[in-house]
């Protein structure tokens, strides 16, 4: 099932969301004045990505970073580092704000806006996950109409599919709020951004118990971390146990987005579709 597995029970991709202090100032640019706040979010590219290369290193694994255009333009240094190394590099808007906040034309021009400042870092755009996965019905066409191969950001499948939008055809590699370490790690008292400081043990466990589930229904096993969540040392522990727990099985094959989207493509049974928007009943569902 599925000639876009080559074979393997199940393809393992690792991506990593460099946002930085960008989801914090997209909360309140206030917070710029709190350096507390700033600099836990500086942690990410500052510390957590080296180390957290380090890690693909000891072990010659692919991932996809997606890096907003802010990070971008604050942290040139570590995007250089890790095309350096390699690995992917995806668009994350470029400020972090989620699309269903903005109007057709603030979206437009923060994607485009990303766009230009990863281009002109030199970094090959493939794919594209929006800011806290809050596509918009406009986000795949406008991935579409840019010419890239493919977003992250929609949760209707577990396996790759191509989407039909009005501007073309693109691979949807959907995530899962169950394989992103936000859930698990993320805490601040100001702003809000989580209540749990979950063990990494925990963590550990339960996502390679997702990847075992994952081999036995042959699907695409896409693992969301943070650098300033997992790069913190034990949490960086965690995955590399993921990483041994998968490289035992024998079945798993790594792999960046941008691969796993070209082989989607090349798949003729990979399932098609178009956005099926829910048509609302307004007497049923009545403005809040």
């Amino acid at each position: 099932m599925g000639e876009w597995l080559r074979g393997h029970s199940c393809t393992a991709v690792l991506s990593f969301d460099v946002d930085a202090e960008s989801p914090i100032l997209a909360r309140d640019r206030r917070y710029a004045e709190h350096a507390m706040v700033m600099t836990h979010q500086a942690f990410g590219p500052l510390v957590g990505v080296p180390r957290l290369l380090a890690l693909l290193a000891d072990y010659g694994l692919p991932a996809t970073f997606f890096v907003p255009g802010v990070t971008a333009e604050r942290y040139p240094k570590t995007l250089e580092a890790i095309l350096a190394a390699g690995h992917e590099v995806g668009h994350h808007s470029h400020t972090h704000r989620s699309a269903v906040d903005l109007s057709d034309a603030e979206e437009r021009e923060d994607f485009e806006r990303a766009l230009e400042v990863l281009r002109g870092h030199g970094v090959d755009v493939r794919g594209h996950r929006a800011a806290l996965w809050e596509a918009s019905w406009r986000t795949a066409p406008l991935v579409a109409e840019h010419g890239l191969s493919y977003d992250s950001s929609l949760m209707d499948a577990d396996r790759p599919y191509l989407l039909d939008t009005p501007a073309g055809e693109i691979v949807e590699l959907c995530p899962f709020w169950g394989l992103d370490d936000w859930e698990q790690y993320a805490f601040l008292p100001r702003p809000h951004i989580g209540a749990v400081v979950q063990s990494p043990t925990v963590v550990a466990d339960m996502w390679i118990h997702e990847l075992d589930a994952m081999r036995r229904h042959r699907t695409l096993f896409l693992l969301t971390c943070h650098p300033f969540l997992s790069g913190r040392a034990g949490r960086t522990e965690a995955l590399r146990a993921l990483i041994v727990a998968a490289l035992s099985r024998g079945d798993v094959e790594f792999a960046t987005c941008a691969e796993v989207a070209d082989r989607a493509r090349g798949d003729e049974q990979l399932e098609r579709r178009t956005h099926n928007r829910a048509q609302i009943d307004i007497d049923s569902y009545p403005e809040s």
